[in-house]
């Protein structure tokens, strides 16, 4: 209300405003991270803009570039990794290190890397240096995105955050209707879903006979809590008139691992490939590997060498982004190593595939192709959700040498505990009906809010208002839970 009743001139003033009285209510002290990655950010590209309008060339301006980067990252690292850290020092060597006694800030990983991107492209002339702080502060710190993202880019936001938007009945109709799609797939799937994900890896031994389920519903867990998200983010900044990237394209349907992550946070794997990908490529070591495996290995094979490494490289960054534990490392590492597997193979699998008189276009292999990438999708999720790579692993065991879905039935569901439990899967079931209908129809093309737009209003009111009851009719009754990737 107060971004459109303030005269247009001064509305990026509200958000900017309203961006940081959000910020300060996870803590005061929280702010300092984020005062400190925008300074020194804008600061450096103040720096590298100026020396490039004075004509000094890249090679003059880098140093700049790694001093500030290694400052922003330097207050990441310190703050996600040092106590873990700290404890694999005073395990190895039966030490009592103390660390500091901090607390993670909410969304650091997001923000550090969006104004780490806005540096990088400024050093690559992509953009020109933002020379008004208080903009700049905006764009790294734009309330409905700052704590889960999506990571935007400085050409594609900073624009639409100071356009004067005008008040549209359909920017706000649309907006709260994505809203209320992301609430539902938050608190009716992912919240229940929740209750047993938690309570299967907090008692592996107990629920042994679950390890699958464990698996299975942590992936539905984390789809629905993650894309909720940011329908909610995406919808609410529409509310204002600005458009955010989108951050998932129905990754359940993907048909091979490098095709989820295509599909799976897209603008993160979009930041990796643009700023540490390519770079790795480009880099001389990497030239040097690439002659050396054509001489080894020939002239095919030994070109996909380099693209495989950078691969397990860049996923072991992804894994490490998550966080610094042992399961995160190995997520990362598992995700590359078969995604750089599979570059290796490609000949491999055209022959195959060849010799089996598959062309690729049958119904019959993209469902195979589906169905194997969302098991490996959820291989995956053991070493995501575990606390160590030891119940990641006797988890995995557990899948094969035990079986027995009637432990669900064991598992207290929300107030009414055991009584409420078959209720509860139940939801899960329909609520998951729901989504998988809602993206099949998106996978063929179908736009579902255009559609429904074009039905009688009384219809399209009673669909929304369905769903808004649904919401709180069905929602969880467990303790109240904060979205996964804000932790981040």
């Amino acid at each position: 209300m107060i971004y459109y009743l303030v005269p247009a001139r001064f509305r990026w003033v509200v958000l900017l405003l309203f961006s940081y009285i959000y910020y300060l209510t996870a803590g005061v002290r929280l702010v300092g991270f984020l005062l400190f990655s925008t300074i020194v950010t804008f600061v450096a590209g103040r720096l590298i803009g100026y020396l490039y309008e004075k004509g000094r060339e890249p090679k003059q301006v880098r140093w700049i570039l790694i001093l500030a980067l290694v400052l922003n990252f330097f207050m990441l690292g310190l703050t996600k990794y040092t106590g873990i850290l700290l404890d694999a020092l005073n395990a190895l060597f039966d030490m009592k290190l103390r660390g500091l006694d901090l607390v993670l800030p909410l969304g650091i990983s997001f923000y550090t890397f969006q104004s780490s991107g806005y540096l990088l492209d400024v050093y690559l002339k992509r953009i020109t240096a933002e020379k008004r702080p208080l903009h700049y502060a905006l764009f790294v710190s734009f309330f409905p995105q700052i704590m889960q993202g999506p990571i935007g880019r400085y050409n594609q936001l900073a624009s639409q955050l100071f356009e004067p938007h005008a008040l549209k009945r359909e920017n706000l109709i649309r907006g709260a209707q994505r809203m209320l799609w992301g609430f539902f797939k938050k608190m009716v799937i992912a919240d229940w879903a929740a209750v047993f994900v938690d309570a299967i890896f907090a008692a592996p031994e107990q629920y042994q006979g679950l390890a699958f389920f464990g698996a299975l519903l942590y992936l539905i867990q984390l789809y629905a809590d993650f894309s909720g998200a940011m329908d909610i983010v995406i919808g609410l900044a529409q509310m204002y008139g600005i458009t955010l990237e989108e951050n998932f394209q129905r990754p359940l349907f993907s048909t091979s691992v490098a095709d989820f992550w295509r599909r799976w946070h897209i603008t993160l794997g979009r930041w990796m490939k643009d700023y540490l990908f390519y770079p790795i490529m480009l880099s001389g070591w990497m030239t040097k590997i690439t002659v050396w495996a054509k001489k080894k290995f020939g002239r095919k094979t030994g070109r996909m060498v380099p693209i495989a490494l950078a691969d397990v490289l860049v996923f072991l960054v992804v894994g490490i982004w998550h966080g610094a534990g042992g399961t995160y490392v190995f997520f990362g590492f598992y995700n590359g190593l078969i995604i750089g597997a599979s570059e290796l193979l490609a000949d491999r699998y055209r022959q195959w595939k060849k010799a089996l008189h598959i062309s690729g276009t049958e119904p019959w292999y993209h469902g195979f192709m589906i169905v194997r990438t969302l098991l490996l999708t959820i291989s995956r999720m053991y070493f995501s959700r575990a606390d160590s790579m030891a119940q990641a692993l006797q988890m995995i065991r557990n899948t094969f040498t035990s079986f027995r879905p009637s432990l669900l039935l064991t598992i207290p569901a929300g107030r009414d505990g055991l009584s409420f439990t078959p209720y509860a899967l139940l939801i899960i079931v329909c609520g998951c009906v729901v989504l998988l209908a809602v993206d099949i129809l998106q996978e063929r093309g179908v736009k579902i809010r255009e559609s429904l737009a074009k039905l009688p209003l009384p219809a399209t009111a009673a669909i929304y208002f369905a769903l808004l009851l649904s919401i709180g009719l069905f929602g969880s009754t467990d303790a109240t839970k904060g979205f996964i990737y804000a932790q981040f």
